[in-house]
């Protein structure tokens, strides 16, 4: 999904000159050649574009599409987009065709082909939005709401009151007994609270957790006593004091879970953070940062997880001398391929002395050090730059740190 989501954010980054860059969506089931048959109707319809060049990007683009169809027999089960344009690098005639291949994390079911300045990109956009949900239930005496958060939505599910009169007893009933009739009314309707509960979060299946607030103790009762599902009363997040209930309580509600829903989510990342600092702060021997460091741990098998900043987008280059064979690998930082492409022009060469270096691949430096963990069974975690933590492995670190299995010297 981390890289998924990168090269979204590379897709929506690209411009062509014109409508010249091509988006395939292949939906969940159709066959890949019915899709090929459309793309050679569809290149030969562009040979009636006016624009010399915009033909021959366009044919360019729907042939590299093509290209990389061929290596599908059939269509992956959530369905495939491809995407392909000649892509301006520094100004008129330094456009570099890009091809990009997408298997959607869930089934896509967008059949489309089309030229544009900007690639297609919004059905997969749709699939990153926030999917998870979150359940909040506002509680007292008087009644209960119940309503579901899922990303900045919040969607009132159902409101219901107790019936229960005040805590002023009616004329003639002595105090115990009306507080005893007062407790059975509350027990009952705690009950009926519960099950309302069940059936509005239980159907959720993204539920990734429950907040309870309300004003008063009456809340406490309802979380302490037996009437939620199991599985519910596992995933309650925060027991909340509000003024309110009600669309009052549930604003309460929403200002003070926003740090709550955030703690859940990057509270590993966190606690991943804080073991490498203790690590490194003590000297003991089982830290580690800085790409070259990690990459040479990962080597020995000495590293037990990896931490890399999601903001950190350097690219690992293969240089080649194409006159004597030199090669070695660097690492380009954010955003500097074509500098580092223009530089290597009249750079020599550390072994014939020719000008004749050039870089003929490269890849995300964290999908890069993702291959060398999988290799030696380390883990590797995204540290997004949310919390103070993933800021300072990010400014202070480099974006790249190991926590260690042993000290390998």
């Amino acid at each position: 999904m981390y890289r998924l989501e990168r090269m979204l954010d590379v897709l929506v980054s690209r411009e062509g000159r014109g409508t010249e860059l091509v988006s395939v969506y292949v939906p969940k089931g159709r066959p890949i050649a019915e899709v090929m048959n459309n793309l050679r109707q569809e290149y030969s319809t562009s040979a009636n574009i006016k624009s010399d060049r915009t033909r021959k990007n366009v044919q360019a683009a729907i042939e590299r599409v093509m290209q990389r169809l061929r290596f599908f027999k059939e269509t992956p089960p959530t369905g495939l987009a491809v995407f392909a344009g000649a892509i301006p690098q520094n100004g008129p005639g330094s456009e570099r065709m890009e091809t990009y291949v997408v298997i959607p994390p869930e089934p896509t079911y967008v059949n489309y082909y089309g030229c544009d300045a900007k690639f297609y990109v919004e059905p997969l956009l749709e699939m990153f939005k926030e999917k998870e949900s979150y359940g909040i239930v506002l509680i007292d005496s008087s009644g209960a709401t119940y309503a579901i958060l899922k990303g900045k939505r919040l969607q009132v599910a159902k409101e219901i009151t107790s019936g229960i009169p005040g805590k002023h007893r009616a004329g003639g009933q002595s105090a115990r007994r009306f507080e005893r009739l007062r407790e059975m009314e509350l027990n009952e309707f705690f009950h009926r609270a519960g099950k309302h509960a069940d059936e509005v979060f239980l159907q959720v299946s993204d539920l990734q957790g429950l907040i309870i607030g309300g004003p008063g103790p009456t809340k406490d009762q309802f979380v302490k006593g037996d009437y939620i599902n199991y599985t519910l009363k596992e995933k309650t997040l925060a027991v909340l004091d509000t003024s309110y209930t009600g669309e009052p309580g549930l604003k309460e509600v929403m200002s003070k879970a926003a740090e709550i829903l955030r703690g859940v989510r990057h509270l590993k990342e966190r606690q991943l953070v804080q073991q490498f600092l203790f690590e490194i702060g003590h000297d003991t021997g089982l830290a580690t940062y800085g790409e070259e460091e990690v990459r040479s741990h990962l080597m020995k098998g000495s590293v037990k997880t990896v931490l890399v900043s999601e903001g950190l987008s350097h690219r690992r280059v293969n240089v080649k001398c194409t006159v004597c064979g030199y090669g070695e690998r660097r690492t380009v930082r954010d955003g500097g391929m074509a500098k580092f492409e223009q530089e290597l022009l009249t750079t020599p060469c550390p072994s014939c002395k020719n000008m004749s270096l050039s870089a003929d691949e490269d890849v995300d430096v964290v999908d890069e050090l993702a291959e060398l963990a999988a290799r030696t069974g380390a883990e590797i975690e995204v540290i997004s730059g949310e919390t103070d933590e993933g800021q300072m492995l990010l400014k202070s670190f480099g974006g790249v740190a190991a926590i260690l299995r042993f000290s390998s010297g």
